[in-house]
């Protein structure tokens, strides 16, 4: 991969503005459809400009409008901030009061230095593959909830290009959410608190929540491998010493001496959980539970957010597609599906994609009466972009389909499945033209109409269509 000079970025971002950055699917994603009047145009952006210089309440009318200024400014960095009651460029002229955030998208910052008590790999900005680990563990530990305990289906996972992740949650009613349930949700999220002189930051009672529950069967996948080999968590007795902080004072001589006596972090931590159980047998109190083991797991393991970031509808939150300009890495999309597989220095940086595009063979013919949206389509393709750009898009189908169907719901029209799927399997032995008429054909019937008046009418529909095959 072509080395990245930050020195190069001003010349990289103007290509990379120019040809590379996914504005069609950008503005679709932003605009939703249309279905709101004003939605993208009152939507606050901000530029991040060489030198630290810091541009807010940027908005534009439409995407074309958005590409010019992006060309023109070429940011180190851009930001997304909520929808407001007025477009944010002419923010100064709205009567003062009046001008306020109404809705953003549902976001979470997970950032690696916030484990930085507990990994002893890296440290501040620095990530390796050993600790990464804990950005798939808070990934799969917070879609899940969002999925599962909350509902919520629309959830675009984001690397930030340098050492953590973003969340955005796109459900429309998500959108709307008042401060104080951004906050409900988040506060639900969390159970590592304390600041840096709190050494144990995580509590539990005796009746475990079934989110605890659950997100200790994703953690427990990844423990041994992690803690017990990777970051080797029981090293020595400065690292066990960490660990004795965190449970009652009666255990500590018996774990201090059967420390000593084994030689790795896993021998080590099978010994624990013996002394944990035999304290948990022998004396009734809830010091000695087994989520004693838990609360170990989860302080090492779980998920660190940043509260402010998912409370406040204001709030600004790093761009997809935006390019970190410490690393070069580009703030791509993560597959969930794979997300096992995801390897942050895998991750294009803008040298290596503007290398791509010069080392094209010489041999192909340039069309210079090309769009130069299709030249920027062919271009991205080419390079190592493209993958990342598919993930957003697949994103955008879903959202698209939601979307339809809750239009579809509104005007008081739905599909009736049944008799659609009964039929299809009738006709299994026409021929393809023949079906793909039959579908191309259908109808959408009023919620309220019978459900045989729609039978009949597509077996009749089924008979012609049988009868032309």
């Amino acid at each position: 991969m072509e080395v990245f000079d930050p020195a190069d970025l001003p010349e990289l971002l103007k290509i990379y503005y120019r040809r590379l950055f996914p504005y069609a699917q950008y503005y679709r994603w932003l605009n939703y459809g249309g279905v709101i009047k004003n939605y993208f145009q009152h939507r606050e952006f901000s530029f991040t400009l060489k030198d630290d210089i810091y541009i807010r309440y940027q908005s534009f009318n439409n995407q074309s409008e958005l590409e010019k200024e992006m060309q023109k400014m070429n940011p180190y960095k851009i930001d997304i901030g909520a929808v407001y009651s007025h477009r944010p460029s002419q923010h100064s002229t709205v009567k003062l009061g009046a001008f306020q955030a109404q809705e953003k998208e549902l976001v979470f910052d997970i950032d690696m230095t916030d484990y930085d008590d507990v990994r002893r790999c890296c440290s501040s900005a620095d990530i390796c593959s050993k600790c990464w680990t804990l950005m798939t563990m808070a990934m799969r530990i917070i879609d899940r909830a969002l999925k599962e305990d909350f509902g919520f289906k629309h959830r675009l996972w984001v690397y930030s290009g340098r050492r953590g992740v973003h969340c955005w949650v796109c459900d429309e009613s998500v959108r709307k959410l008042s401060s104080a349930v951004r906050s409900g949700i988040v506060e639900y999220l969390s159970l590592v608190k304390g600041g840096p002189d709190i050494k144990k930051k995580v509590h539990l009672s005796e009746k475990i929540h079934p989110f605890v529950r659950r997100s200790i069967n994703i953690i427990i996948r990844y423990f041994e491998e992690y803690a017990l080999v990777d970051q080797d968590i029981l090293e020595n007795k400065e690292s066990w010493d960490k660990i004795l902080a965190l449970v009652p004072e009666t255990m500590h001589d018996d774990l201090q001496q059967g420390f000593q006596k084994y030689h790795s972090s896993l021998q080590r931590w099978e010994y624990f959980k013996k002394v944990a159980g035999r304290y948990q047998s022998n004396v009734k109190n809830d010091r000695y539970g087994p989520w004693l083991e838990w609360e170990i797991m989860l302080q090492y393991c779980f998920p660190r957010l940043d509260i402010n970031v998912s409370k406040g509808i204001n709030h600004l939150l790093k761009s997809p597609f935006s390019v970190h300009p410490k690393t070069g890495r580009i703030s791509v999309p993560i597959n969930l599906q794979k997300v096992d597989q995801f390897d942050p220095f895998a991750v294009p940086t803008i040298s290596s994609i503007c290398h791509e595009l010069d080392i094209i063979s010489t041999n192909e013919e340039e069309n210079e009466a090309e769009s130069d949206v299709k030249r920027r389509t062919r271009d991205y393709k080419k390079t190592g972009l493209a993958p990342y750009v598919k993930v957003f898009e697949e994103f955008l189908e879903k959202l698209d389909e939601s979307r339809k169907g809750q239009l579809l719901k509104k005007s008081g029209k739905t599909l009736w499945p049944f008799p659609f799927i009964y039929l299809d399997l009738r006709m299994g032995s026409l021929k393809d033209p023949a079906r793909e008429q039959f579908w191309s054909s259908s109808l959408c019937f009023p919620a309220p109409q019978n459900l045989l008046i729609c039978v009949i009418i597509l077996i009749v529909r089924c008979s012609r269509v049988s009868s032309n095959a």
